[in-house]
């Protein structure tokens, strides 16, 4: 019988979890339960994805802000401290400020405008055409910016993230001086000590800042690549990732993640005779249309994923062949006409018409941005996502 379902993506409840928990066991009883529970079973090419919190809240690896700011004295001493391009969030990066505040003696902290890195706004772009600022050019002190725009509110968390950052950085004991500028070497005009927390933009930023002659410079992915006074560490990642676990303590991104998926994988096969795929994932790839904020603060959507998940899909556009190669077939000709294209079709399609429209993107990207949809950021409990039949095509 024909299969008249496609692509589907369930939310798998499981247990919290803590640190020392075995998260391979755990995601294949997970799994398991659900399908019998709900009546479906695994089949070849599904999916398990787990989410990346879950997988670090097991390993344990979280951070205080006493080890930041051990680590921020390491590597810049009594100098003033140049923290550049921090994203706007009191999740993602507010408890990695407090730790290099309280490492530092001096901060000046530079935010990009219109906005961060991600999307997130203190003014919007038609202020600034009515102020006459250019963003690209023009660097605003903070009373320059007040006295131009006013004291903005974050519109969907209602923070003033200028005044919060300062109240935070100040509360540790640090002196501060807020600037505004999208020039990365802006910053060597007030020091030559620089922390760039700037996410995916961060090797170009400190390649300018080196040619220009900074003394010093890091950025949040070469902090904590190590154990600090017994801390948890990511020697890729440092403290991108990140996420605020309480008020003085961050979780960050896990690492090891290649035994957690190849486990899960071959537990699963044991135990069910699916040869599944697995993947651990992030923050998606996507952007959201009315706050503009695209959602993409993690250093990668997926830091490790099984075989099977490697490269793009490689799709003809239905409606392409439909409208053009078999625009004079309907009905079962038409059916028949473009499955037997599909299945004849060339093994990479790069740069052909009939694959027009379609999304040139990486599998763990597209495939992780589904399960951050699914499983979202808040209350449902299902940190494990289940996707069945996103190989299909038109043919099965």
């Amino acid at each position: 019988m024909e299969r008249l379902v496609g692509t589907t993506a369930r939310g798998i409840r499981a247990p919290i979890i803590r640190q020392g928990d075995d998260i391979v066991r755990i995601v294949a009883d997970s799994v398991i339960a659900a399908s019998e529970s709900e009546g479906f079973k695994l089949r070849d090419r599904d999916v398990i994805a787990v989410t990346e919190a879950v997988v670090a809240r097991a390993q344990g690896n979280y951070a205080t802000t006493a080890q930041i700011a051990e680590d921020i004295r390491e590597k810049f001493g009594d100098e003033p401290v140049g923290v550049i391009f921090p994203i706007l969030s009191r999740n993602r990066f507010a408890i990695c400020l407090r730790g290099i505040a309280m490492g530092a003696k001096k901060m000046i902290l530079m935010l990009s405008y219109p906005s961060d890195e991600v999307g997130n706004h203190l003014v919007d772009m038609d202020s600034l055409d009515e102020q006459g600022v250019d963003p690209w050019r023009d660097v605003l002190t903070e009373e320059q910016y007040f006295g131009k725009f006013g004291h903005n509110t974050h519109r969907f968390t209602g923070v003033d993230y200028i005044e919060y950052y300062k109240d935070l950085i100040k509360s540790c004991g640090c002196e501060v001086e807020v600037i505004l500028a999208n020039d990365c070497r802006t910053i060597l005009d007030y020091t030559g000590s620089v922390l760039c927390c700037d996410i995916h933009t961060r090797k170009r930023t400190k390649r300018l800042l080196r040619a220009a002659g900074a003394a010093k410079v890091y950025s949040l992915d070469e902090i904590l690549t190590a154990p600090r006074g017994g801390s948890g560490y990511n020697e890729d990642y440092g403290l991108l990732g990140s996420n605020k676990s309480t008020e003085d303590t961050v979780k960050l991104f896990p690492r090891d993640c290649q035994p957690v998926v190849d486990g899960i994988q071959a537990e699963l096969r044991r135990r069910t005779g699916a040869a599944v795929e697995v993947m651990v994932y992030g923050d998606g790839a996507f952007k959201d249309p009315v706050g503009e904020i695209w959602e993409l603060a993690d250093p990668v959507v997926s830091p490790a994923f099984t075989a099977g998940l490697i490269g793009q899909p490689n799709e003809v556009k239905l409606k392409y062949l439909a409208d053009n190669d078999f625009a004079h077939l309907s009905g079962d000709e038409l059916k028949a006409a473009i499955s037997d294209y599909i299945r004849n079709k060339d093994n990479d399609l790069t740069g052909q018409m009939v694959s027009q429209g379609t999304t040139p993107r990486r599998l763990t990207d597209l495939i992780g941005s589904l399960c951050d949809l699914v499983s979202g950021s808040g209350d449902k409990g299902t940190p494990i996502v289940l996707v069945q039949g996103y190989f299909d095509n038109y043919t099965k």
